[in-house]
């Protein structure tokens, strides 16, 4: 798998410092998140890559048969490929940290490339995730850091399932935040706010500055 297996943006950082790999949403492009990354993080290199399935029109990262219906082989693929496409951008960056970013369908997408390589990202942002089935982790997620942001009020990812998935991570020994809102899927600037917080304090954020 290159760096040539997605349709792709690129927002060049300084040298040698952190990745930051954004995924959008469903209906969006590679387009929707390299400048909220760029405010993330300054330095940083931003990789947006565009989902590859089209539903009605509209781009995701892999197939669902309904709403929070997930078509479990697709996932698996999707989940594979996408990491093979990480793994190649860091082995020509050589970057002194990895993260990741995900926003609905790109938060899902993210979060099961956590379960299935802990290794892979050294913080991740899971933007109104909604993981409907329960996580099998390929590992261990000691050390790893990992926020979830989520509306109270979300149509498309119900309050117990995002703290269900906190629970799952936390129990595999993840350091979780989990920062809400009282409104639905939007993202409001208390999440921005605490995703600014996560990649400051993770390892080598910013290029070690």
């Amino acid at each position: 798998m290159g760096t040539d297996a997605y349709i792709h943006k690129v927002l060049p950082g300084s040298p040698g410092s952190p990745l930051l790999f954004v995924f959008h949403g469903t209906g969006a492009d590679e387009n929707q998140l390299p400048g909220f990354g760029r405010e993330l993080m300054a330095a940083a290199t931003i990789v947006s890559p565009r989902g590859d399935v089209s539903e009605h029109g509209a781009a995701r990262f892999f197939r669902r048969t309904g709403e929070g219906v997930y078509d479990m082989d697709d996932l698996a693929r999707a989940t594979s490929k996408m990491a093979g496409f990480v793994k190649a951008y860091v082995e020509a960056a050589k970057p002194s940290a990895v993260f990741g970013l995900g926003y609905s369908n790109g938060a899902n997408l993210l979060a099961s490339m956590v379960f299935a390589e802990p290794s892979l990202f050294d913080a991740t942002a899971l933007m109104h995730p909604l993981i409907p089935f329960e996580p099998q982790v390929q590992g261990s997620l000691a050390g790893r850091h990992i926020l979830i942001t989520a509306g109270r009020r979300d149509p498309i990812c119900p309050p117990n399932l995002t703290s269900r998935l906190e629970a799952y991570l936390r129990a595999d020994g993840a350091d979780v935040k989990v920062e809400w809102h009282d409104g639905g899927h939007e993202v409001r600037p208390n999440e921005i706010e605490a995703a600014q917080r996560l990649f400051a304090l993770a390892p080598a954020a910013e290029g070690g500055k």
